[in-house]
């Protein structure tokens, strides 16, 4: 690979990195063709962008990128495949259901939002995130059900009201 082609990869990774929320750091060396190829197809259907590359381009591009990677560098051994996803949990079920067939894929490190999470003991913290549409969803059925109650509230009183109004009346 020459020096300007080793420079497009890295600057195309680096605009990858600016552009991804959610980035995921795997270990799949050792995985055969077909397991390989399973993987893929899984990552597709999940709609993650999955890509092996360089290790050394890769923490090029890490350090060229504004975002602070923090120890993520660092765990750049071995082989190693990126994953991009829109959902922050999605690659980490994706690698835990994965992991029921075979021993690979192995989390070596996670970017998401911001939080930089180290090493596979992390998985099921990762499992565990919400998505950005499920914490919308639970803000607004919390902001909704006190609403709700008052309203609820309003209905029964006003009955219980009307009731005794027409009761006194009749009397």
């Amino acid at each position: 690979m020459t020096r300007e082609e080793k420079a497009t990869v890295i600057k195309d990774l680096t605009t990858q990195l600016a552009d991804s929320t959610t980035i995921y750091l795997a270990d799949i060396s050792g995985l055969d063709a077909g397991t390989t190829s399973d993987l893929r197809r899984a990552c597709f259907k999940a709609n993650i962008r999955l890509a092996v590359v360089k290790n050394t381009l890769l923490a090029k591009a890490m350090n060229a990128s504004e975002k602070d990677f923090g120890e993520l560098p660092e765990v750049l051994k071995g082989s190693t495949s990126l994953m991009f996803s829109e959902v922050a949990n999605a690659p980490a079920k994706l690698i835990k259901n994965f992991r029921k067939k075979s021993k690979k894929p192995l989390l070596k490190g996670a970017f998401i939002e911001e939080a930089v999470y180290i090493g596979d003991d992390n998985l099921d913290a990762l499992v565990s995130i919400k998505s950005k549409e499920e914490m919308i969803g639970e803000v607004i059925g919390l902001l909704q059900s006190p609403a709700k109650n008052v309203i609820s509230g309003l209905k029964s009183g006003g009955g219980k009201l009307a009731g005794i109004l027409k009761t006194l009346s009749e009397r």
